[in-house]
């Protein structure tokens, strides 16, 4: 899901970017201190979920919430706000969620987890068709059989991509390679993507989390403590 946050406080965007980030199924396009700069934003972006304050400069947050909520495609509003007064309105224009500052972790951290759910009943993972990808190898590109591949990691803006004779590159972002790979493939970790017919052995590591070894690659993979749950099921380990 596409994120921005509005506040004018840089250490609220800070604190709030530092939960966001520990989802991978949200991703931060956008941070703004003031109202005005959103709506110009949007007029050439899709969000899907926006953090709002509402003591802001040159237009209130509240203000700016009742105009996104007659948008035809309406992002989903989390307001976190130091002003309780505006709950009622807040919840008037259908908002996902209402805030207070200073808040806990654990209250930040069940709305986002209400927030993921939510998405996933909404719009449940449809299995892919595509079987193969064109990706580059130096000056040329080559087609590969998905199972061929073996990892995919997020490298800067582009993907790198083990395969059973080579290395090779994807132009695309893993976010959205996650999107198009079917059920075979699964997020690890922010950086990783595994295939799961490729994995030879699961190494307990710190923390309850795990290490990967992959056929014939000479490379471990972490799985991350929130893959953790979803990686036993699948692997059915018990």
């Amino acid at each position: 899901m596409r994120c921005i946050i509005i506040d004018d406080e840089y250490p609220a965007r800070m604190e709030l970017r530092y939960f966001i980030e520990k989802y991978n199924e949200l991703e931060i396009i956008g941070e703004f201190e003031d109202s005005i700069s959103v709506l110009n934003f949007f007029e050439k972006n899709s969000v899907d979920v926006i953090f709002l304050d509402i003591n802001m400069p040159n237009m209130n947050g509240m203000v700016l919430a009742k105009l996104i909520s007659k948008f035809k495609i309406k992002p989903q509003i989390i307001f976190i706000t130091a002003y309780g007064e505006y709950a009622v309105d807040a919840f008037s224009i259908k908002a996902f969620d209402y805030i207070l500052k200073p808040y806990s972790e654990e209250r930040i951290i069940k709305t986002l987890d209400s927030l993921i759910d939510q998405n996933k009943i909404k719009k449940p993972k449809e299995e892919k068709n595509i079987n193969r990808l064109t990706l580059w190898k130096g000056e040329k590109m080559y087609v590969l059989s998905l199972d061929e591949i073996y990892i995919f990691e997020a490298c800067e803006r582009e993907t790198k991509v083990y395969a059973n004779d080579a290395i090779y590159f994807s132009k695309q972002k893993i976010s959205d390679l996650e999107k198009e790979l079917p059920n075979i493939f699964f997020r690890t970790h922010r950086s990783y993507i595994v295939n799961i017919n490729k994995i030879k052995e699961i190494i307990p590591w710190f923390n309850s989390t795990y290490n990967l070894k992959i056929e014939d690659l000479d490379i471990e993979v972490p799985v991350s403590r929130n893959k953790i749950k979803k990686f036993r099921i699948l692997l059915n380990v018990k």
